[in-house]
């Protein structure tokens, strides 16, 4: 019963930044895996960044390594995601989401989701 509210999308040029943030309710967030996925327009929901609930150990796709940061505040039960030189390609609708246990780059692994915050790069 987490709730997570994801902020921070937008319009960018490619090669531009944005960074994205994810704020929990409750208690619990700091026992939590915290993972970013993607989904556009016509594909499945792809795995981004994953982050260990001590923030120690963090997991990327092989798409976005070099790019992109993930990292948490737990005492703000809040995970960020720094996207840098954006591209077209990552235009999608960004989704936090939360898991106990071991880090897992499948969505069907994470028990609570948020809404999504939309990112469109242009050309």
């Amino acid at each position: 019963q987490m709730q997570l509210v994801e902020s921070g999308g937008g319009l960018v040029q490619a090669g531009g930044s944005l960074r994205l943030s994810c704020a929990a309710s409750g208690r619990t967030f700091s026992w939590l895996v915290m993972g970013w996925f993607r989904q556009a327009p016509g594909k499945e929901r792809e795995f981004v960044a994953a982050i260990s609930g001590s923030g120690g150990s963090t997991y990327y796709a092989d798409f976005v390594k070099g790019r992109f940061t993930i990292s948490r505040d737990n005492a703000k039960n809040t995970v960020y995601l720094q996207m840098n030189i954006l591209k077209p390609e990552d235009t999608a609708v960004y989704y936090c989401a939360a898991r106990g246990g071991a880090v897992d780059t499948s969505g069907a692994a994470y028990a609570y989701w948020g809404q999504g915050t939309q990112v469109t790069v242009s050309s």
